[in-house]
C-alpha cells in the first residue's frame, strides 16, 4: 500500500488524495483518502492485506517516468542498477537512438559499429557483443532496474546492407533494409530511428526513408528522426519530417526537438507552427527535448561527411595530413559542414567531456589549442587522433528562450538525451526529469504540475503504445514514483555531472521498490516492453 500521497494520475486531472494498492507487479486498486485523519496519516484499516506500507503523505505520487530518448543501451547490461535514472524517477528508457545501436548486427560490422558510437556508449559488456537479433538484444537489456523499448536504427540497418557508401541505395537494397526492419519490429521493436546527421544515414534520400516509414506504419510503431540539421537548415529538416508523416501516415516523434545556434535563436514558435500545422492536416506528432541549452555528442561529429564515412583507421590517418587540415579549417570554421549543422564550429563552446587523456575534460577545443600553442583546428585533429575518436563533447549552442518554448507545447515529451560514459558527461543524464518539475514547473511556473507530469508520463507511453504503463489505473502496471514536490530538484552540473537529483523518495518497477527512502535498494524488475505488450 502506497498511503496517503497526492495522487497525480499521469492524464493531466487535478491531483487528489488516495491510497494506491499494488499487487502482483499490478495496480490493484486506487482507493479515496477520506476524513482528517487519514490525511494525516494511514489508519490501521488502509495497510489491512498489505505487506508492505509506504508512507506517502505530503508526496506526489505519480506514474514512473518515460525517458524518451536515452542512450543506455550498453549501461543497461554494464550497470544494470541505473542508478542515474532510478534516482529521478525514470522507470523506463526508450534506447536505439539517432539511428545508431547494436542490434541487428552481424560479426561483420560490430566493431566498424562501436567504433563509430564508443563515444556515445563507452566499453562493450565483458563478453562483448553475443547477439545478433533484435529479440536476442532484449533479453540481453533486461533484468535491469528499469524497462526497455527500442527503436530499430536506420543507420545500423543501412552498415548492415550497403556499408558506408554514399550514393542512394538500389530496390534491391531497399527491400533487404524494409526486410530487416520488418523482422525487428516484429522481434519487439517499438519504431524507426535515424541520425540524419551521421554516416552512414547522412546519405539516405527521401525515397528510402518513405520506404522504411511505411513498414513502421504497417507495424503500428513510431519514427524518430534525428534530422538533418539542428543549425541553419533545422526548420526545413524538422519541415521535412513532417511531411514524411504527411505521405506516409506515420507517426512522427521530433527528437531532442531543440533550435541551436544563433542563427536559431527564438525561432521556438516558427517550428511549433510547423507541428501545430502538420497536427491539423491529421500527422500524429509528438516531440521531446532536454531541458539545458548545452548539447552533446561525440567530438568527431562536426567532421564532414565524406570523411566520416571512412573507418576509423583511415580517418585518423587523414587527419595528420597537412593538406587534410587546410581543408577541414575552411570546412569547419568558416563555411561549416553536414556534421556541424551547417554553421562554422566556434571552437571556445565544444567542449571536451570525455577522454582517455584525463587532461582534457572540461577544456574547450580552444582551450587545449592555447596551451599547446597550434592552431584550433590542430588541437582539434590532434585529440580524434590519439582518442581514435572515442571522445565525447559538449556544445555550448543553445538557446533557454526555445528551451522553454518548445517545453510548453502540449504534444512535448521529456527526453533526456543522456550520455552516461567519461570523466565529464552532461549532467542531463542525471537530472533532466528533477529540473523539469523543479526548475521549469515548481520555480519558473512554465508547465502545471499535472501537465509537466503528463509529459513525462501518459503522453510518452501513448507515443510508445504502451497501453498499461503512464497512468495509475487499477490494472496498470506498477511503475509508481513518489516524490516532494517543495524539494525536487536536479543536483547534477557540468563540473559534477553525476550528482543525483533530490527530492525523488520511492521508485517502483513491476511493483517492485528500486528505491526507498531515497536509496537504491538493488532490485533489477525491468523487462523489454513493447507496443503489442498489453494487446
Amino acid at each position: 500500500m502506497i498511503a496517503g500521497g497526492l495522487l497525480i494520475d499521469g492524464t493531466g486531472a487535478p491531483g487528489r488524495l488516495a491510497d494506491v494498492r499494488v499487487a502482483d507487479g499490478r495496480i490493484a486498486s486506487i482507493e479515496p483518502v477520506t476524513g482528517p485523519d487519514r490525511v494525516a496519516g494511514p489508519s490501521g484499516a488502509a495497510t489491512i492485506g498489505a505487506d508492505r506500507l509506504i508512507e506517502a503523505t505530503g508526496l506526489v505520487v505519480c506514474p514512473g517516468f518515460i525517458d524518451m530518448h536515452a542512450h543506455s543501451d550498453l549501461a543497461l547490461i554494464r550497470e544494470p542498477d541505473r542508478l542515474g535514472a532510478v534516482s529521478q524517477g525514470v522507470t523506463t528508457e526508450v534506447i536505439g537512438q539517432d539511428g545508431l545501436s547494436y542490434a541487428p548486427v552481424t560479426a561483420q560490422v560490430v566493431g566498424e559499429l562501436h567504433d563509430r558510437i564508443r563515444g556515445w556508449n563507452g566499453d562493450l559488456p565483458d563478453g562483448g557483443i553475443t547477439w545478433r537479433t533484435v529479440p536476442e538484444f532484449l533479453d540481453h537489456v533486461s533484468g535491469a532496474a528499469v524497462n526497455v523499448a527500442y527503436l530499430v536504427p536506420h543507420g545500423t540497418l543501412r552498415l548492415l546492407v550497403m556499408g558506408t557508401e554514399h550514393r542512394p541505395a538500389t530496390p534491391t537494397e531497399l527491400d533487404r533494409m524494409a526486410g530487416l526492419l520488418a523482422d525487428a519490429l516484429a522481434g519487439g521493436a517499438v519504431g524507426l530511428s535515424t541520425g540524419l546527421t551521421y554516416v552512414p544515414a547522412m546519405f539516405a534520400d527521401d525515397d528510402e526513408l518513405a520506404r522504411l516509414c511505411e513498414v513502421v506504419t504497417a507495424h503500428g510503431g513510431y519514427y524518430a528522426p534525428h534530422h538533418r540539421s539542428y543549425g541553419a537548415g533545422a526548420l526545413a529538416a524538422y519541415a521535412q519530417c513532417l511531411d514524411l508523416g504527411r505521405h506516409t501516415g506515420v507517426a512522427v516523434h521530433l527528437t531532442h526537438a531543440h533550435l541551436s545556434y544563433p542563427v536559431n535563436r527564438g525561432r521556438a514558435a516558427e517550428l511549433l507552427a510547423l507541428v501545430d500545422a502538420a497536427l491539423a492536416d491529421g500527422v500524429d506528432v509528438t516531440l521531446d527535448s532536454y531541458p539545458y541549452i548545452v548539447g552533446s555528442s561525440y567530438l568527431h561529429a562536426p567532421l564532414p561527411g565524406f570523411l566520416q564515412q571512412r573507418g576509423v583507421d583511415e580517418i585518423v590517418e587523414l587527419l595528420d595530413r597537412p593538406d587534410v587540415r587546410e581543408d577541414l579549417l575552411v570546412r569547419l570554421e568558416r563555411r561549416g559542414t553536414t556534421g556541424s549543422n551547417g554553421v562554422p564550429v566556434d571552437w571556445t563552446r565544444v567542449v571536451i567531456g570525455s577522454a582517455g587523456d584525463p587532461a582534457l575534460p572540461g577544456l574547450s577545443v580552444a582551450d587545449v589549442a592555447q596551451r599547446r600553442g597550434v592552431r584550433s583546428i590542430d588541437a582539434y585533429c590532434d585529440i580524434l587522433i590519439s582518442e581514435r575518436l572515442s571522445a565525447l563533447a559538449l556544445f555550448h549552442d543553445g538557446d533557454e528562450t526555445n528551451v522553454r518554448t518548445v517545453l510548453s507545447h502540449p504534444r512535448h515529451c521529456a527526453g533526456s538525451d543522456g550520455l552516461l560514459v567519461g570523466q565529464r558527461p552532461h549532467p542531463r543524464a542525471f537530472g533532466t526529469f528533477a529540473r523539469y518539475l523543479g526548475r521549469y514547473s515548481r520555480d519558473l511556473d512554465l508547465v502545471p504540475l499535472e501537465r509537466m507530469i503528463h509529459k513525462m508520463t501518459a503522453l510518452p507511453a501513448g507515443r510508445i503504445g504502451l497501453a498499461d504503463r503512464g497512468v495509475l489505473a487499477a490494472g496498470a502496471a506498477a511503475d509508481v514514483v513518489c516524490f516532494d514536490p517543495a524539494t525536487v530538484a536536479d543536483r547534477a552540473t557540468f563540473d559534477e555531472p553525476r550528482r543525483r537529483a533530490v527530492g525523488l523518495h520511492h521508485v517502483l518497477v513491476n511493483g517492485e521498490p528500486v528505491l526507498t527512502h531515497t536509496r537504491p535498494t538493488g532490485a533489477r524488475p525491468g523487462h523489454a516492453v513493447t507496443n503489442r505488450e498489453a494487446a
